[in-house]
């Protein structure tokens, strides 16, 4: 069973950063694809950034120049830098990974962008 653990959301200022953690079990992390999606209240679920097993990468245009998905196998963990914030970037934002065609979640951090 795939574990996933987030971490390092919190209120920042506009304009500020933050870099979001997810740390996954060990036994799979390597062989998943890996991403982050965000759920602002009222509204879907939607990808904020997305990173292979062989490190291709892919953001939608809201967030692509500001934010940067990257992944430490030695550390079995996946990031997400988020720099140049806006209120609109105010949501929960959630960890999943995709191993043997299963999507596994983590519990999500809260990512507040206010002045």
């Amino acid at each position: 069973q795939v574990q996933l653990v987030e971490s390092g959301g919190g209120l920042v200022q506009p304009g500020g950063s933050l870099r979001l953690s997810c740390a996954a079990s060990g036994t799979v992390f390597s062989s998943s694809n890996m991403a982050w999606y965000r759920q602002a209240p009222g509204k879907e679920r939607e990808l904020v950034a997305s990173i292979t097993r062989g490190a291709g990468t892919n953001y939608p245009d809201s967030v692509k120049g500001r934010f940067t998905i990257s992944r430490a196998g030695t550390r079995n963990t996946v990031y997400l830098q988020m720099n140049s914030l806006k209120p609109e970037d105010t949501a929960v934002y959630y960890c999943k990974a995709d191993f043997g065609g299963t999507s596994y979640w983590g519990q999500g951090t809260q990512v507040t962008v206010s002045s």
